[in-house]
C-alpha cells in the first residue's frame, strides 16, 4: 500500500513519523530530573590504562643517579613524534667529560664545587629529553641577574669613554664626584653589547661547552638556525645561578666576574 500512495502523501508520512520519534512526549516532559545520589558519586571511576605489546623489563631506579635515566611515569605509551624523521641528536652521558669542562671553567677543583645532580642540571636545557628530566631555566634567571649586576658595577667603576662636561653656554657647571665617573657607561649600551649571546656564546666556545650541554635541537644538521648562541649563553647564566644556588653568592660573584666578564673585557676588580 505504500508505493502505492503518491509522493508527496509519502513526504508527509515520514516527516509525522520522525517529528513523533524526536519530540518526546508531555509525560516524558513530566518526568522528575534523577540526581545521582552521594553513594554513586563516591564511586570510584573505571579507567582503562594502555598496554604496550611488550612488557619492559625491571629496572631498579633507585640504584641510578637521577640524571641518568627519564621517570617511568614521565613517559607517554606512545611516541610524541609521529612518523619523525628528525635524527637523534648525541649528547654526553659520560661523568669524567663533564668533571674535565668543570676543572675547565673553574680551575682545579672545579669537578667538586657542585654535587652531581647540580653539575648536571646546569647544563641541561628544557628541549632535552622534552624537560623530563629537569632544566636549568631557573638556574639561568637567577646566574642572569648576577652576571649582569657584575656587570654595571664593573661598568660603573671604570673610567668613562668621553670627556667630563666643563660647563654649557651659561656657564653652568654640572656637579662632579668620583663616585659618578663611571655613570655615562651604563647609558651607552655597552653591557648590553658586551653581554650580547654571540660574545657568550664564542666564550662558550673557549670553555668547550657545547661538548657537554644537553640540548634537543630542532635541526640537528644546522645548529645555527636551531638557536645554539641562545642555548649556550643560557648554559653560562645556568651555571653561575647553579653555583649561586650551593656556594652562596658571594663565590658565585667572583666566578661571574673572572669566568664571563673578565675574559669579555669589563675592567673588574676585587
Amino acid at each position: 500500500m505504500a508505493s502505492l500512495l503518491p509522493a508527496r502523501a509519502t513526504r508527509t508520512v515520514s516527516c509525522s513519523a520522525y517529528r513523533s520519534v524526536v519530540r518526546p512526549s508531555s509525560a516524558q516532559l513530566a518526568l522528575p530530573l534523577v540526581r545521582p545520589s552521594s553513594a554513586q558519586l563516591a564511586l570510584p571511576l573505571v579507567r582503562r590504562n594502555y598496554s604496550t605489546p611488550a612488557e619492559e623489563e625491571p629496572v631498579d631506579y633507585a640504584s641510578k643517579p637521577r640524571w641518568s635515566y627519564t621517570p617511568p611515569r614521565a613517559k607517554a605509551p606512545f611516541s610524541l613524534h609521529y612518523n619523525s624523521r628528525r635524527p637523534e641528536f648525541p649528547v654526553n652521558s659520560d661523568p669524567q667529560v663533564l668533571d674535565r669542562f668543570y676543572v675547565g671553567f673553574l680551575g682545579p677543583g672545579g669537578e667538586n664545587v657542585l654535587n652531581e645532580e647540580t653539575k648536571w642540571l646546569a647544563v641541561t636545557h628544557k628541549s632535552f629529553d622534552q624537560g623530563r628530566r629537569g632544566f636549568n631555566d631557573r638556574l639561568a634567571f637567577l646566574g642572569k641577574r648576577i652576571v649582569c649586576l657584575q656587570a654595571s658595577l664593573a661598568l660603573v667603576q671604570s673610567p668613562p669613554n668621553s670627556p667630563p662636561v666643563s660647563s654649557d653656554a651659561y656657564g653652568r657647571e654640572p656637579f662632579a664626584h668620583p663616585a659618578l665617573e663611571g655613570l655615562p657607561n651604563l647609558t651607552m649600551g655597552a653591557e648590553n653589547f658586551a653581554l650580547s649571546k654571540e660574545n657568550l656564546a664564542a666564550l662558550a666556545q673557549e670553555y668547550k661547552l657545547p661538548a657537554v650541554v644537553r640540548w634537543s635541537p630542532r635541526k640537528p644538521h644546522n645548529l645555527h638556525a636551531s638557536g645554539v648562541d641562545l642555548v649556550l649563553a643560557h648554559t653560562l647564566y645556568a651555571l653561575i645561578g647553579a653555583i649561586a644556588l650551593e656556594k652562596g653568592g658571594q663565590v658565585a660573584n667572583k666566578v661571574a666576574r673572572e669566568r664571563i666578564l673578565q675574559p669579555l673585557g669589563f675592567k673588574v676588580t676585587g
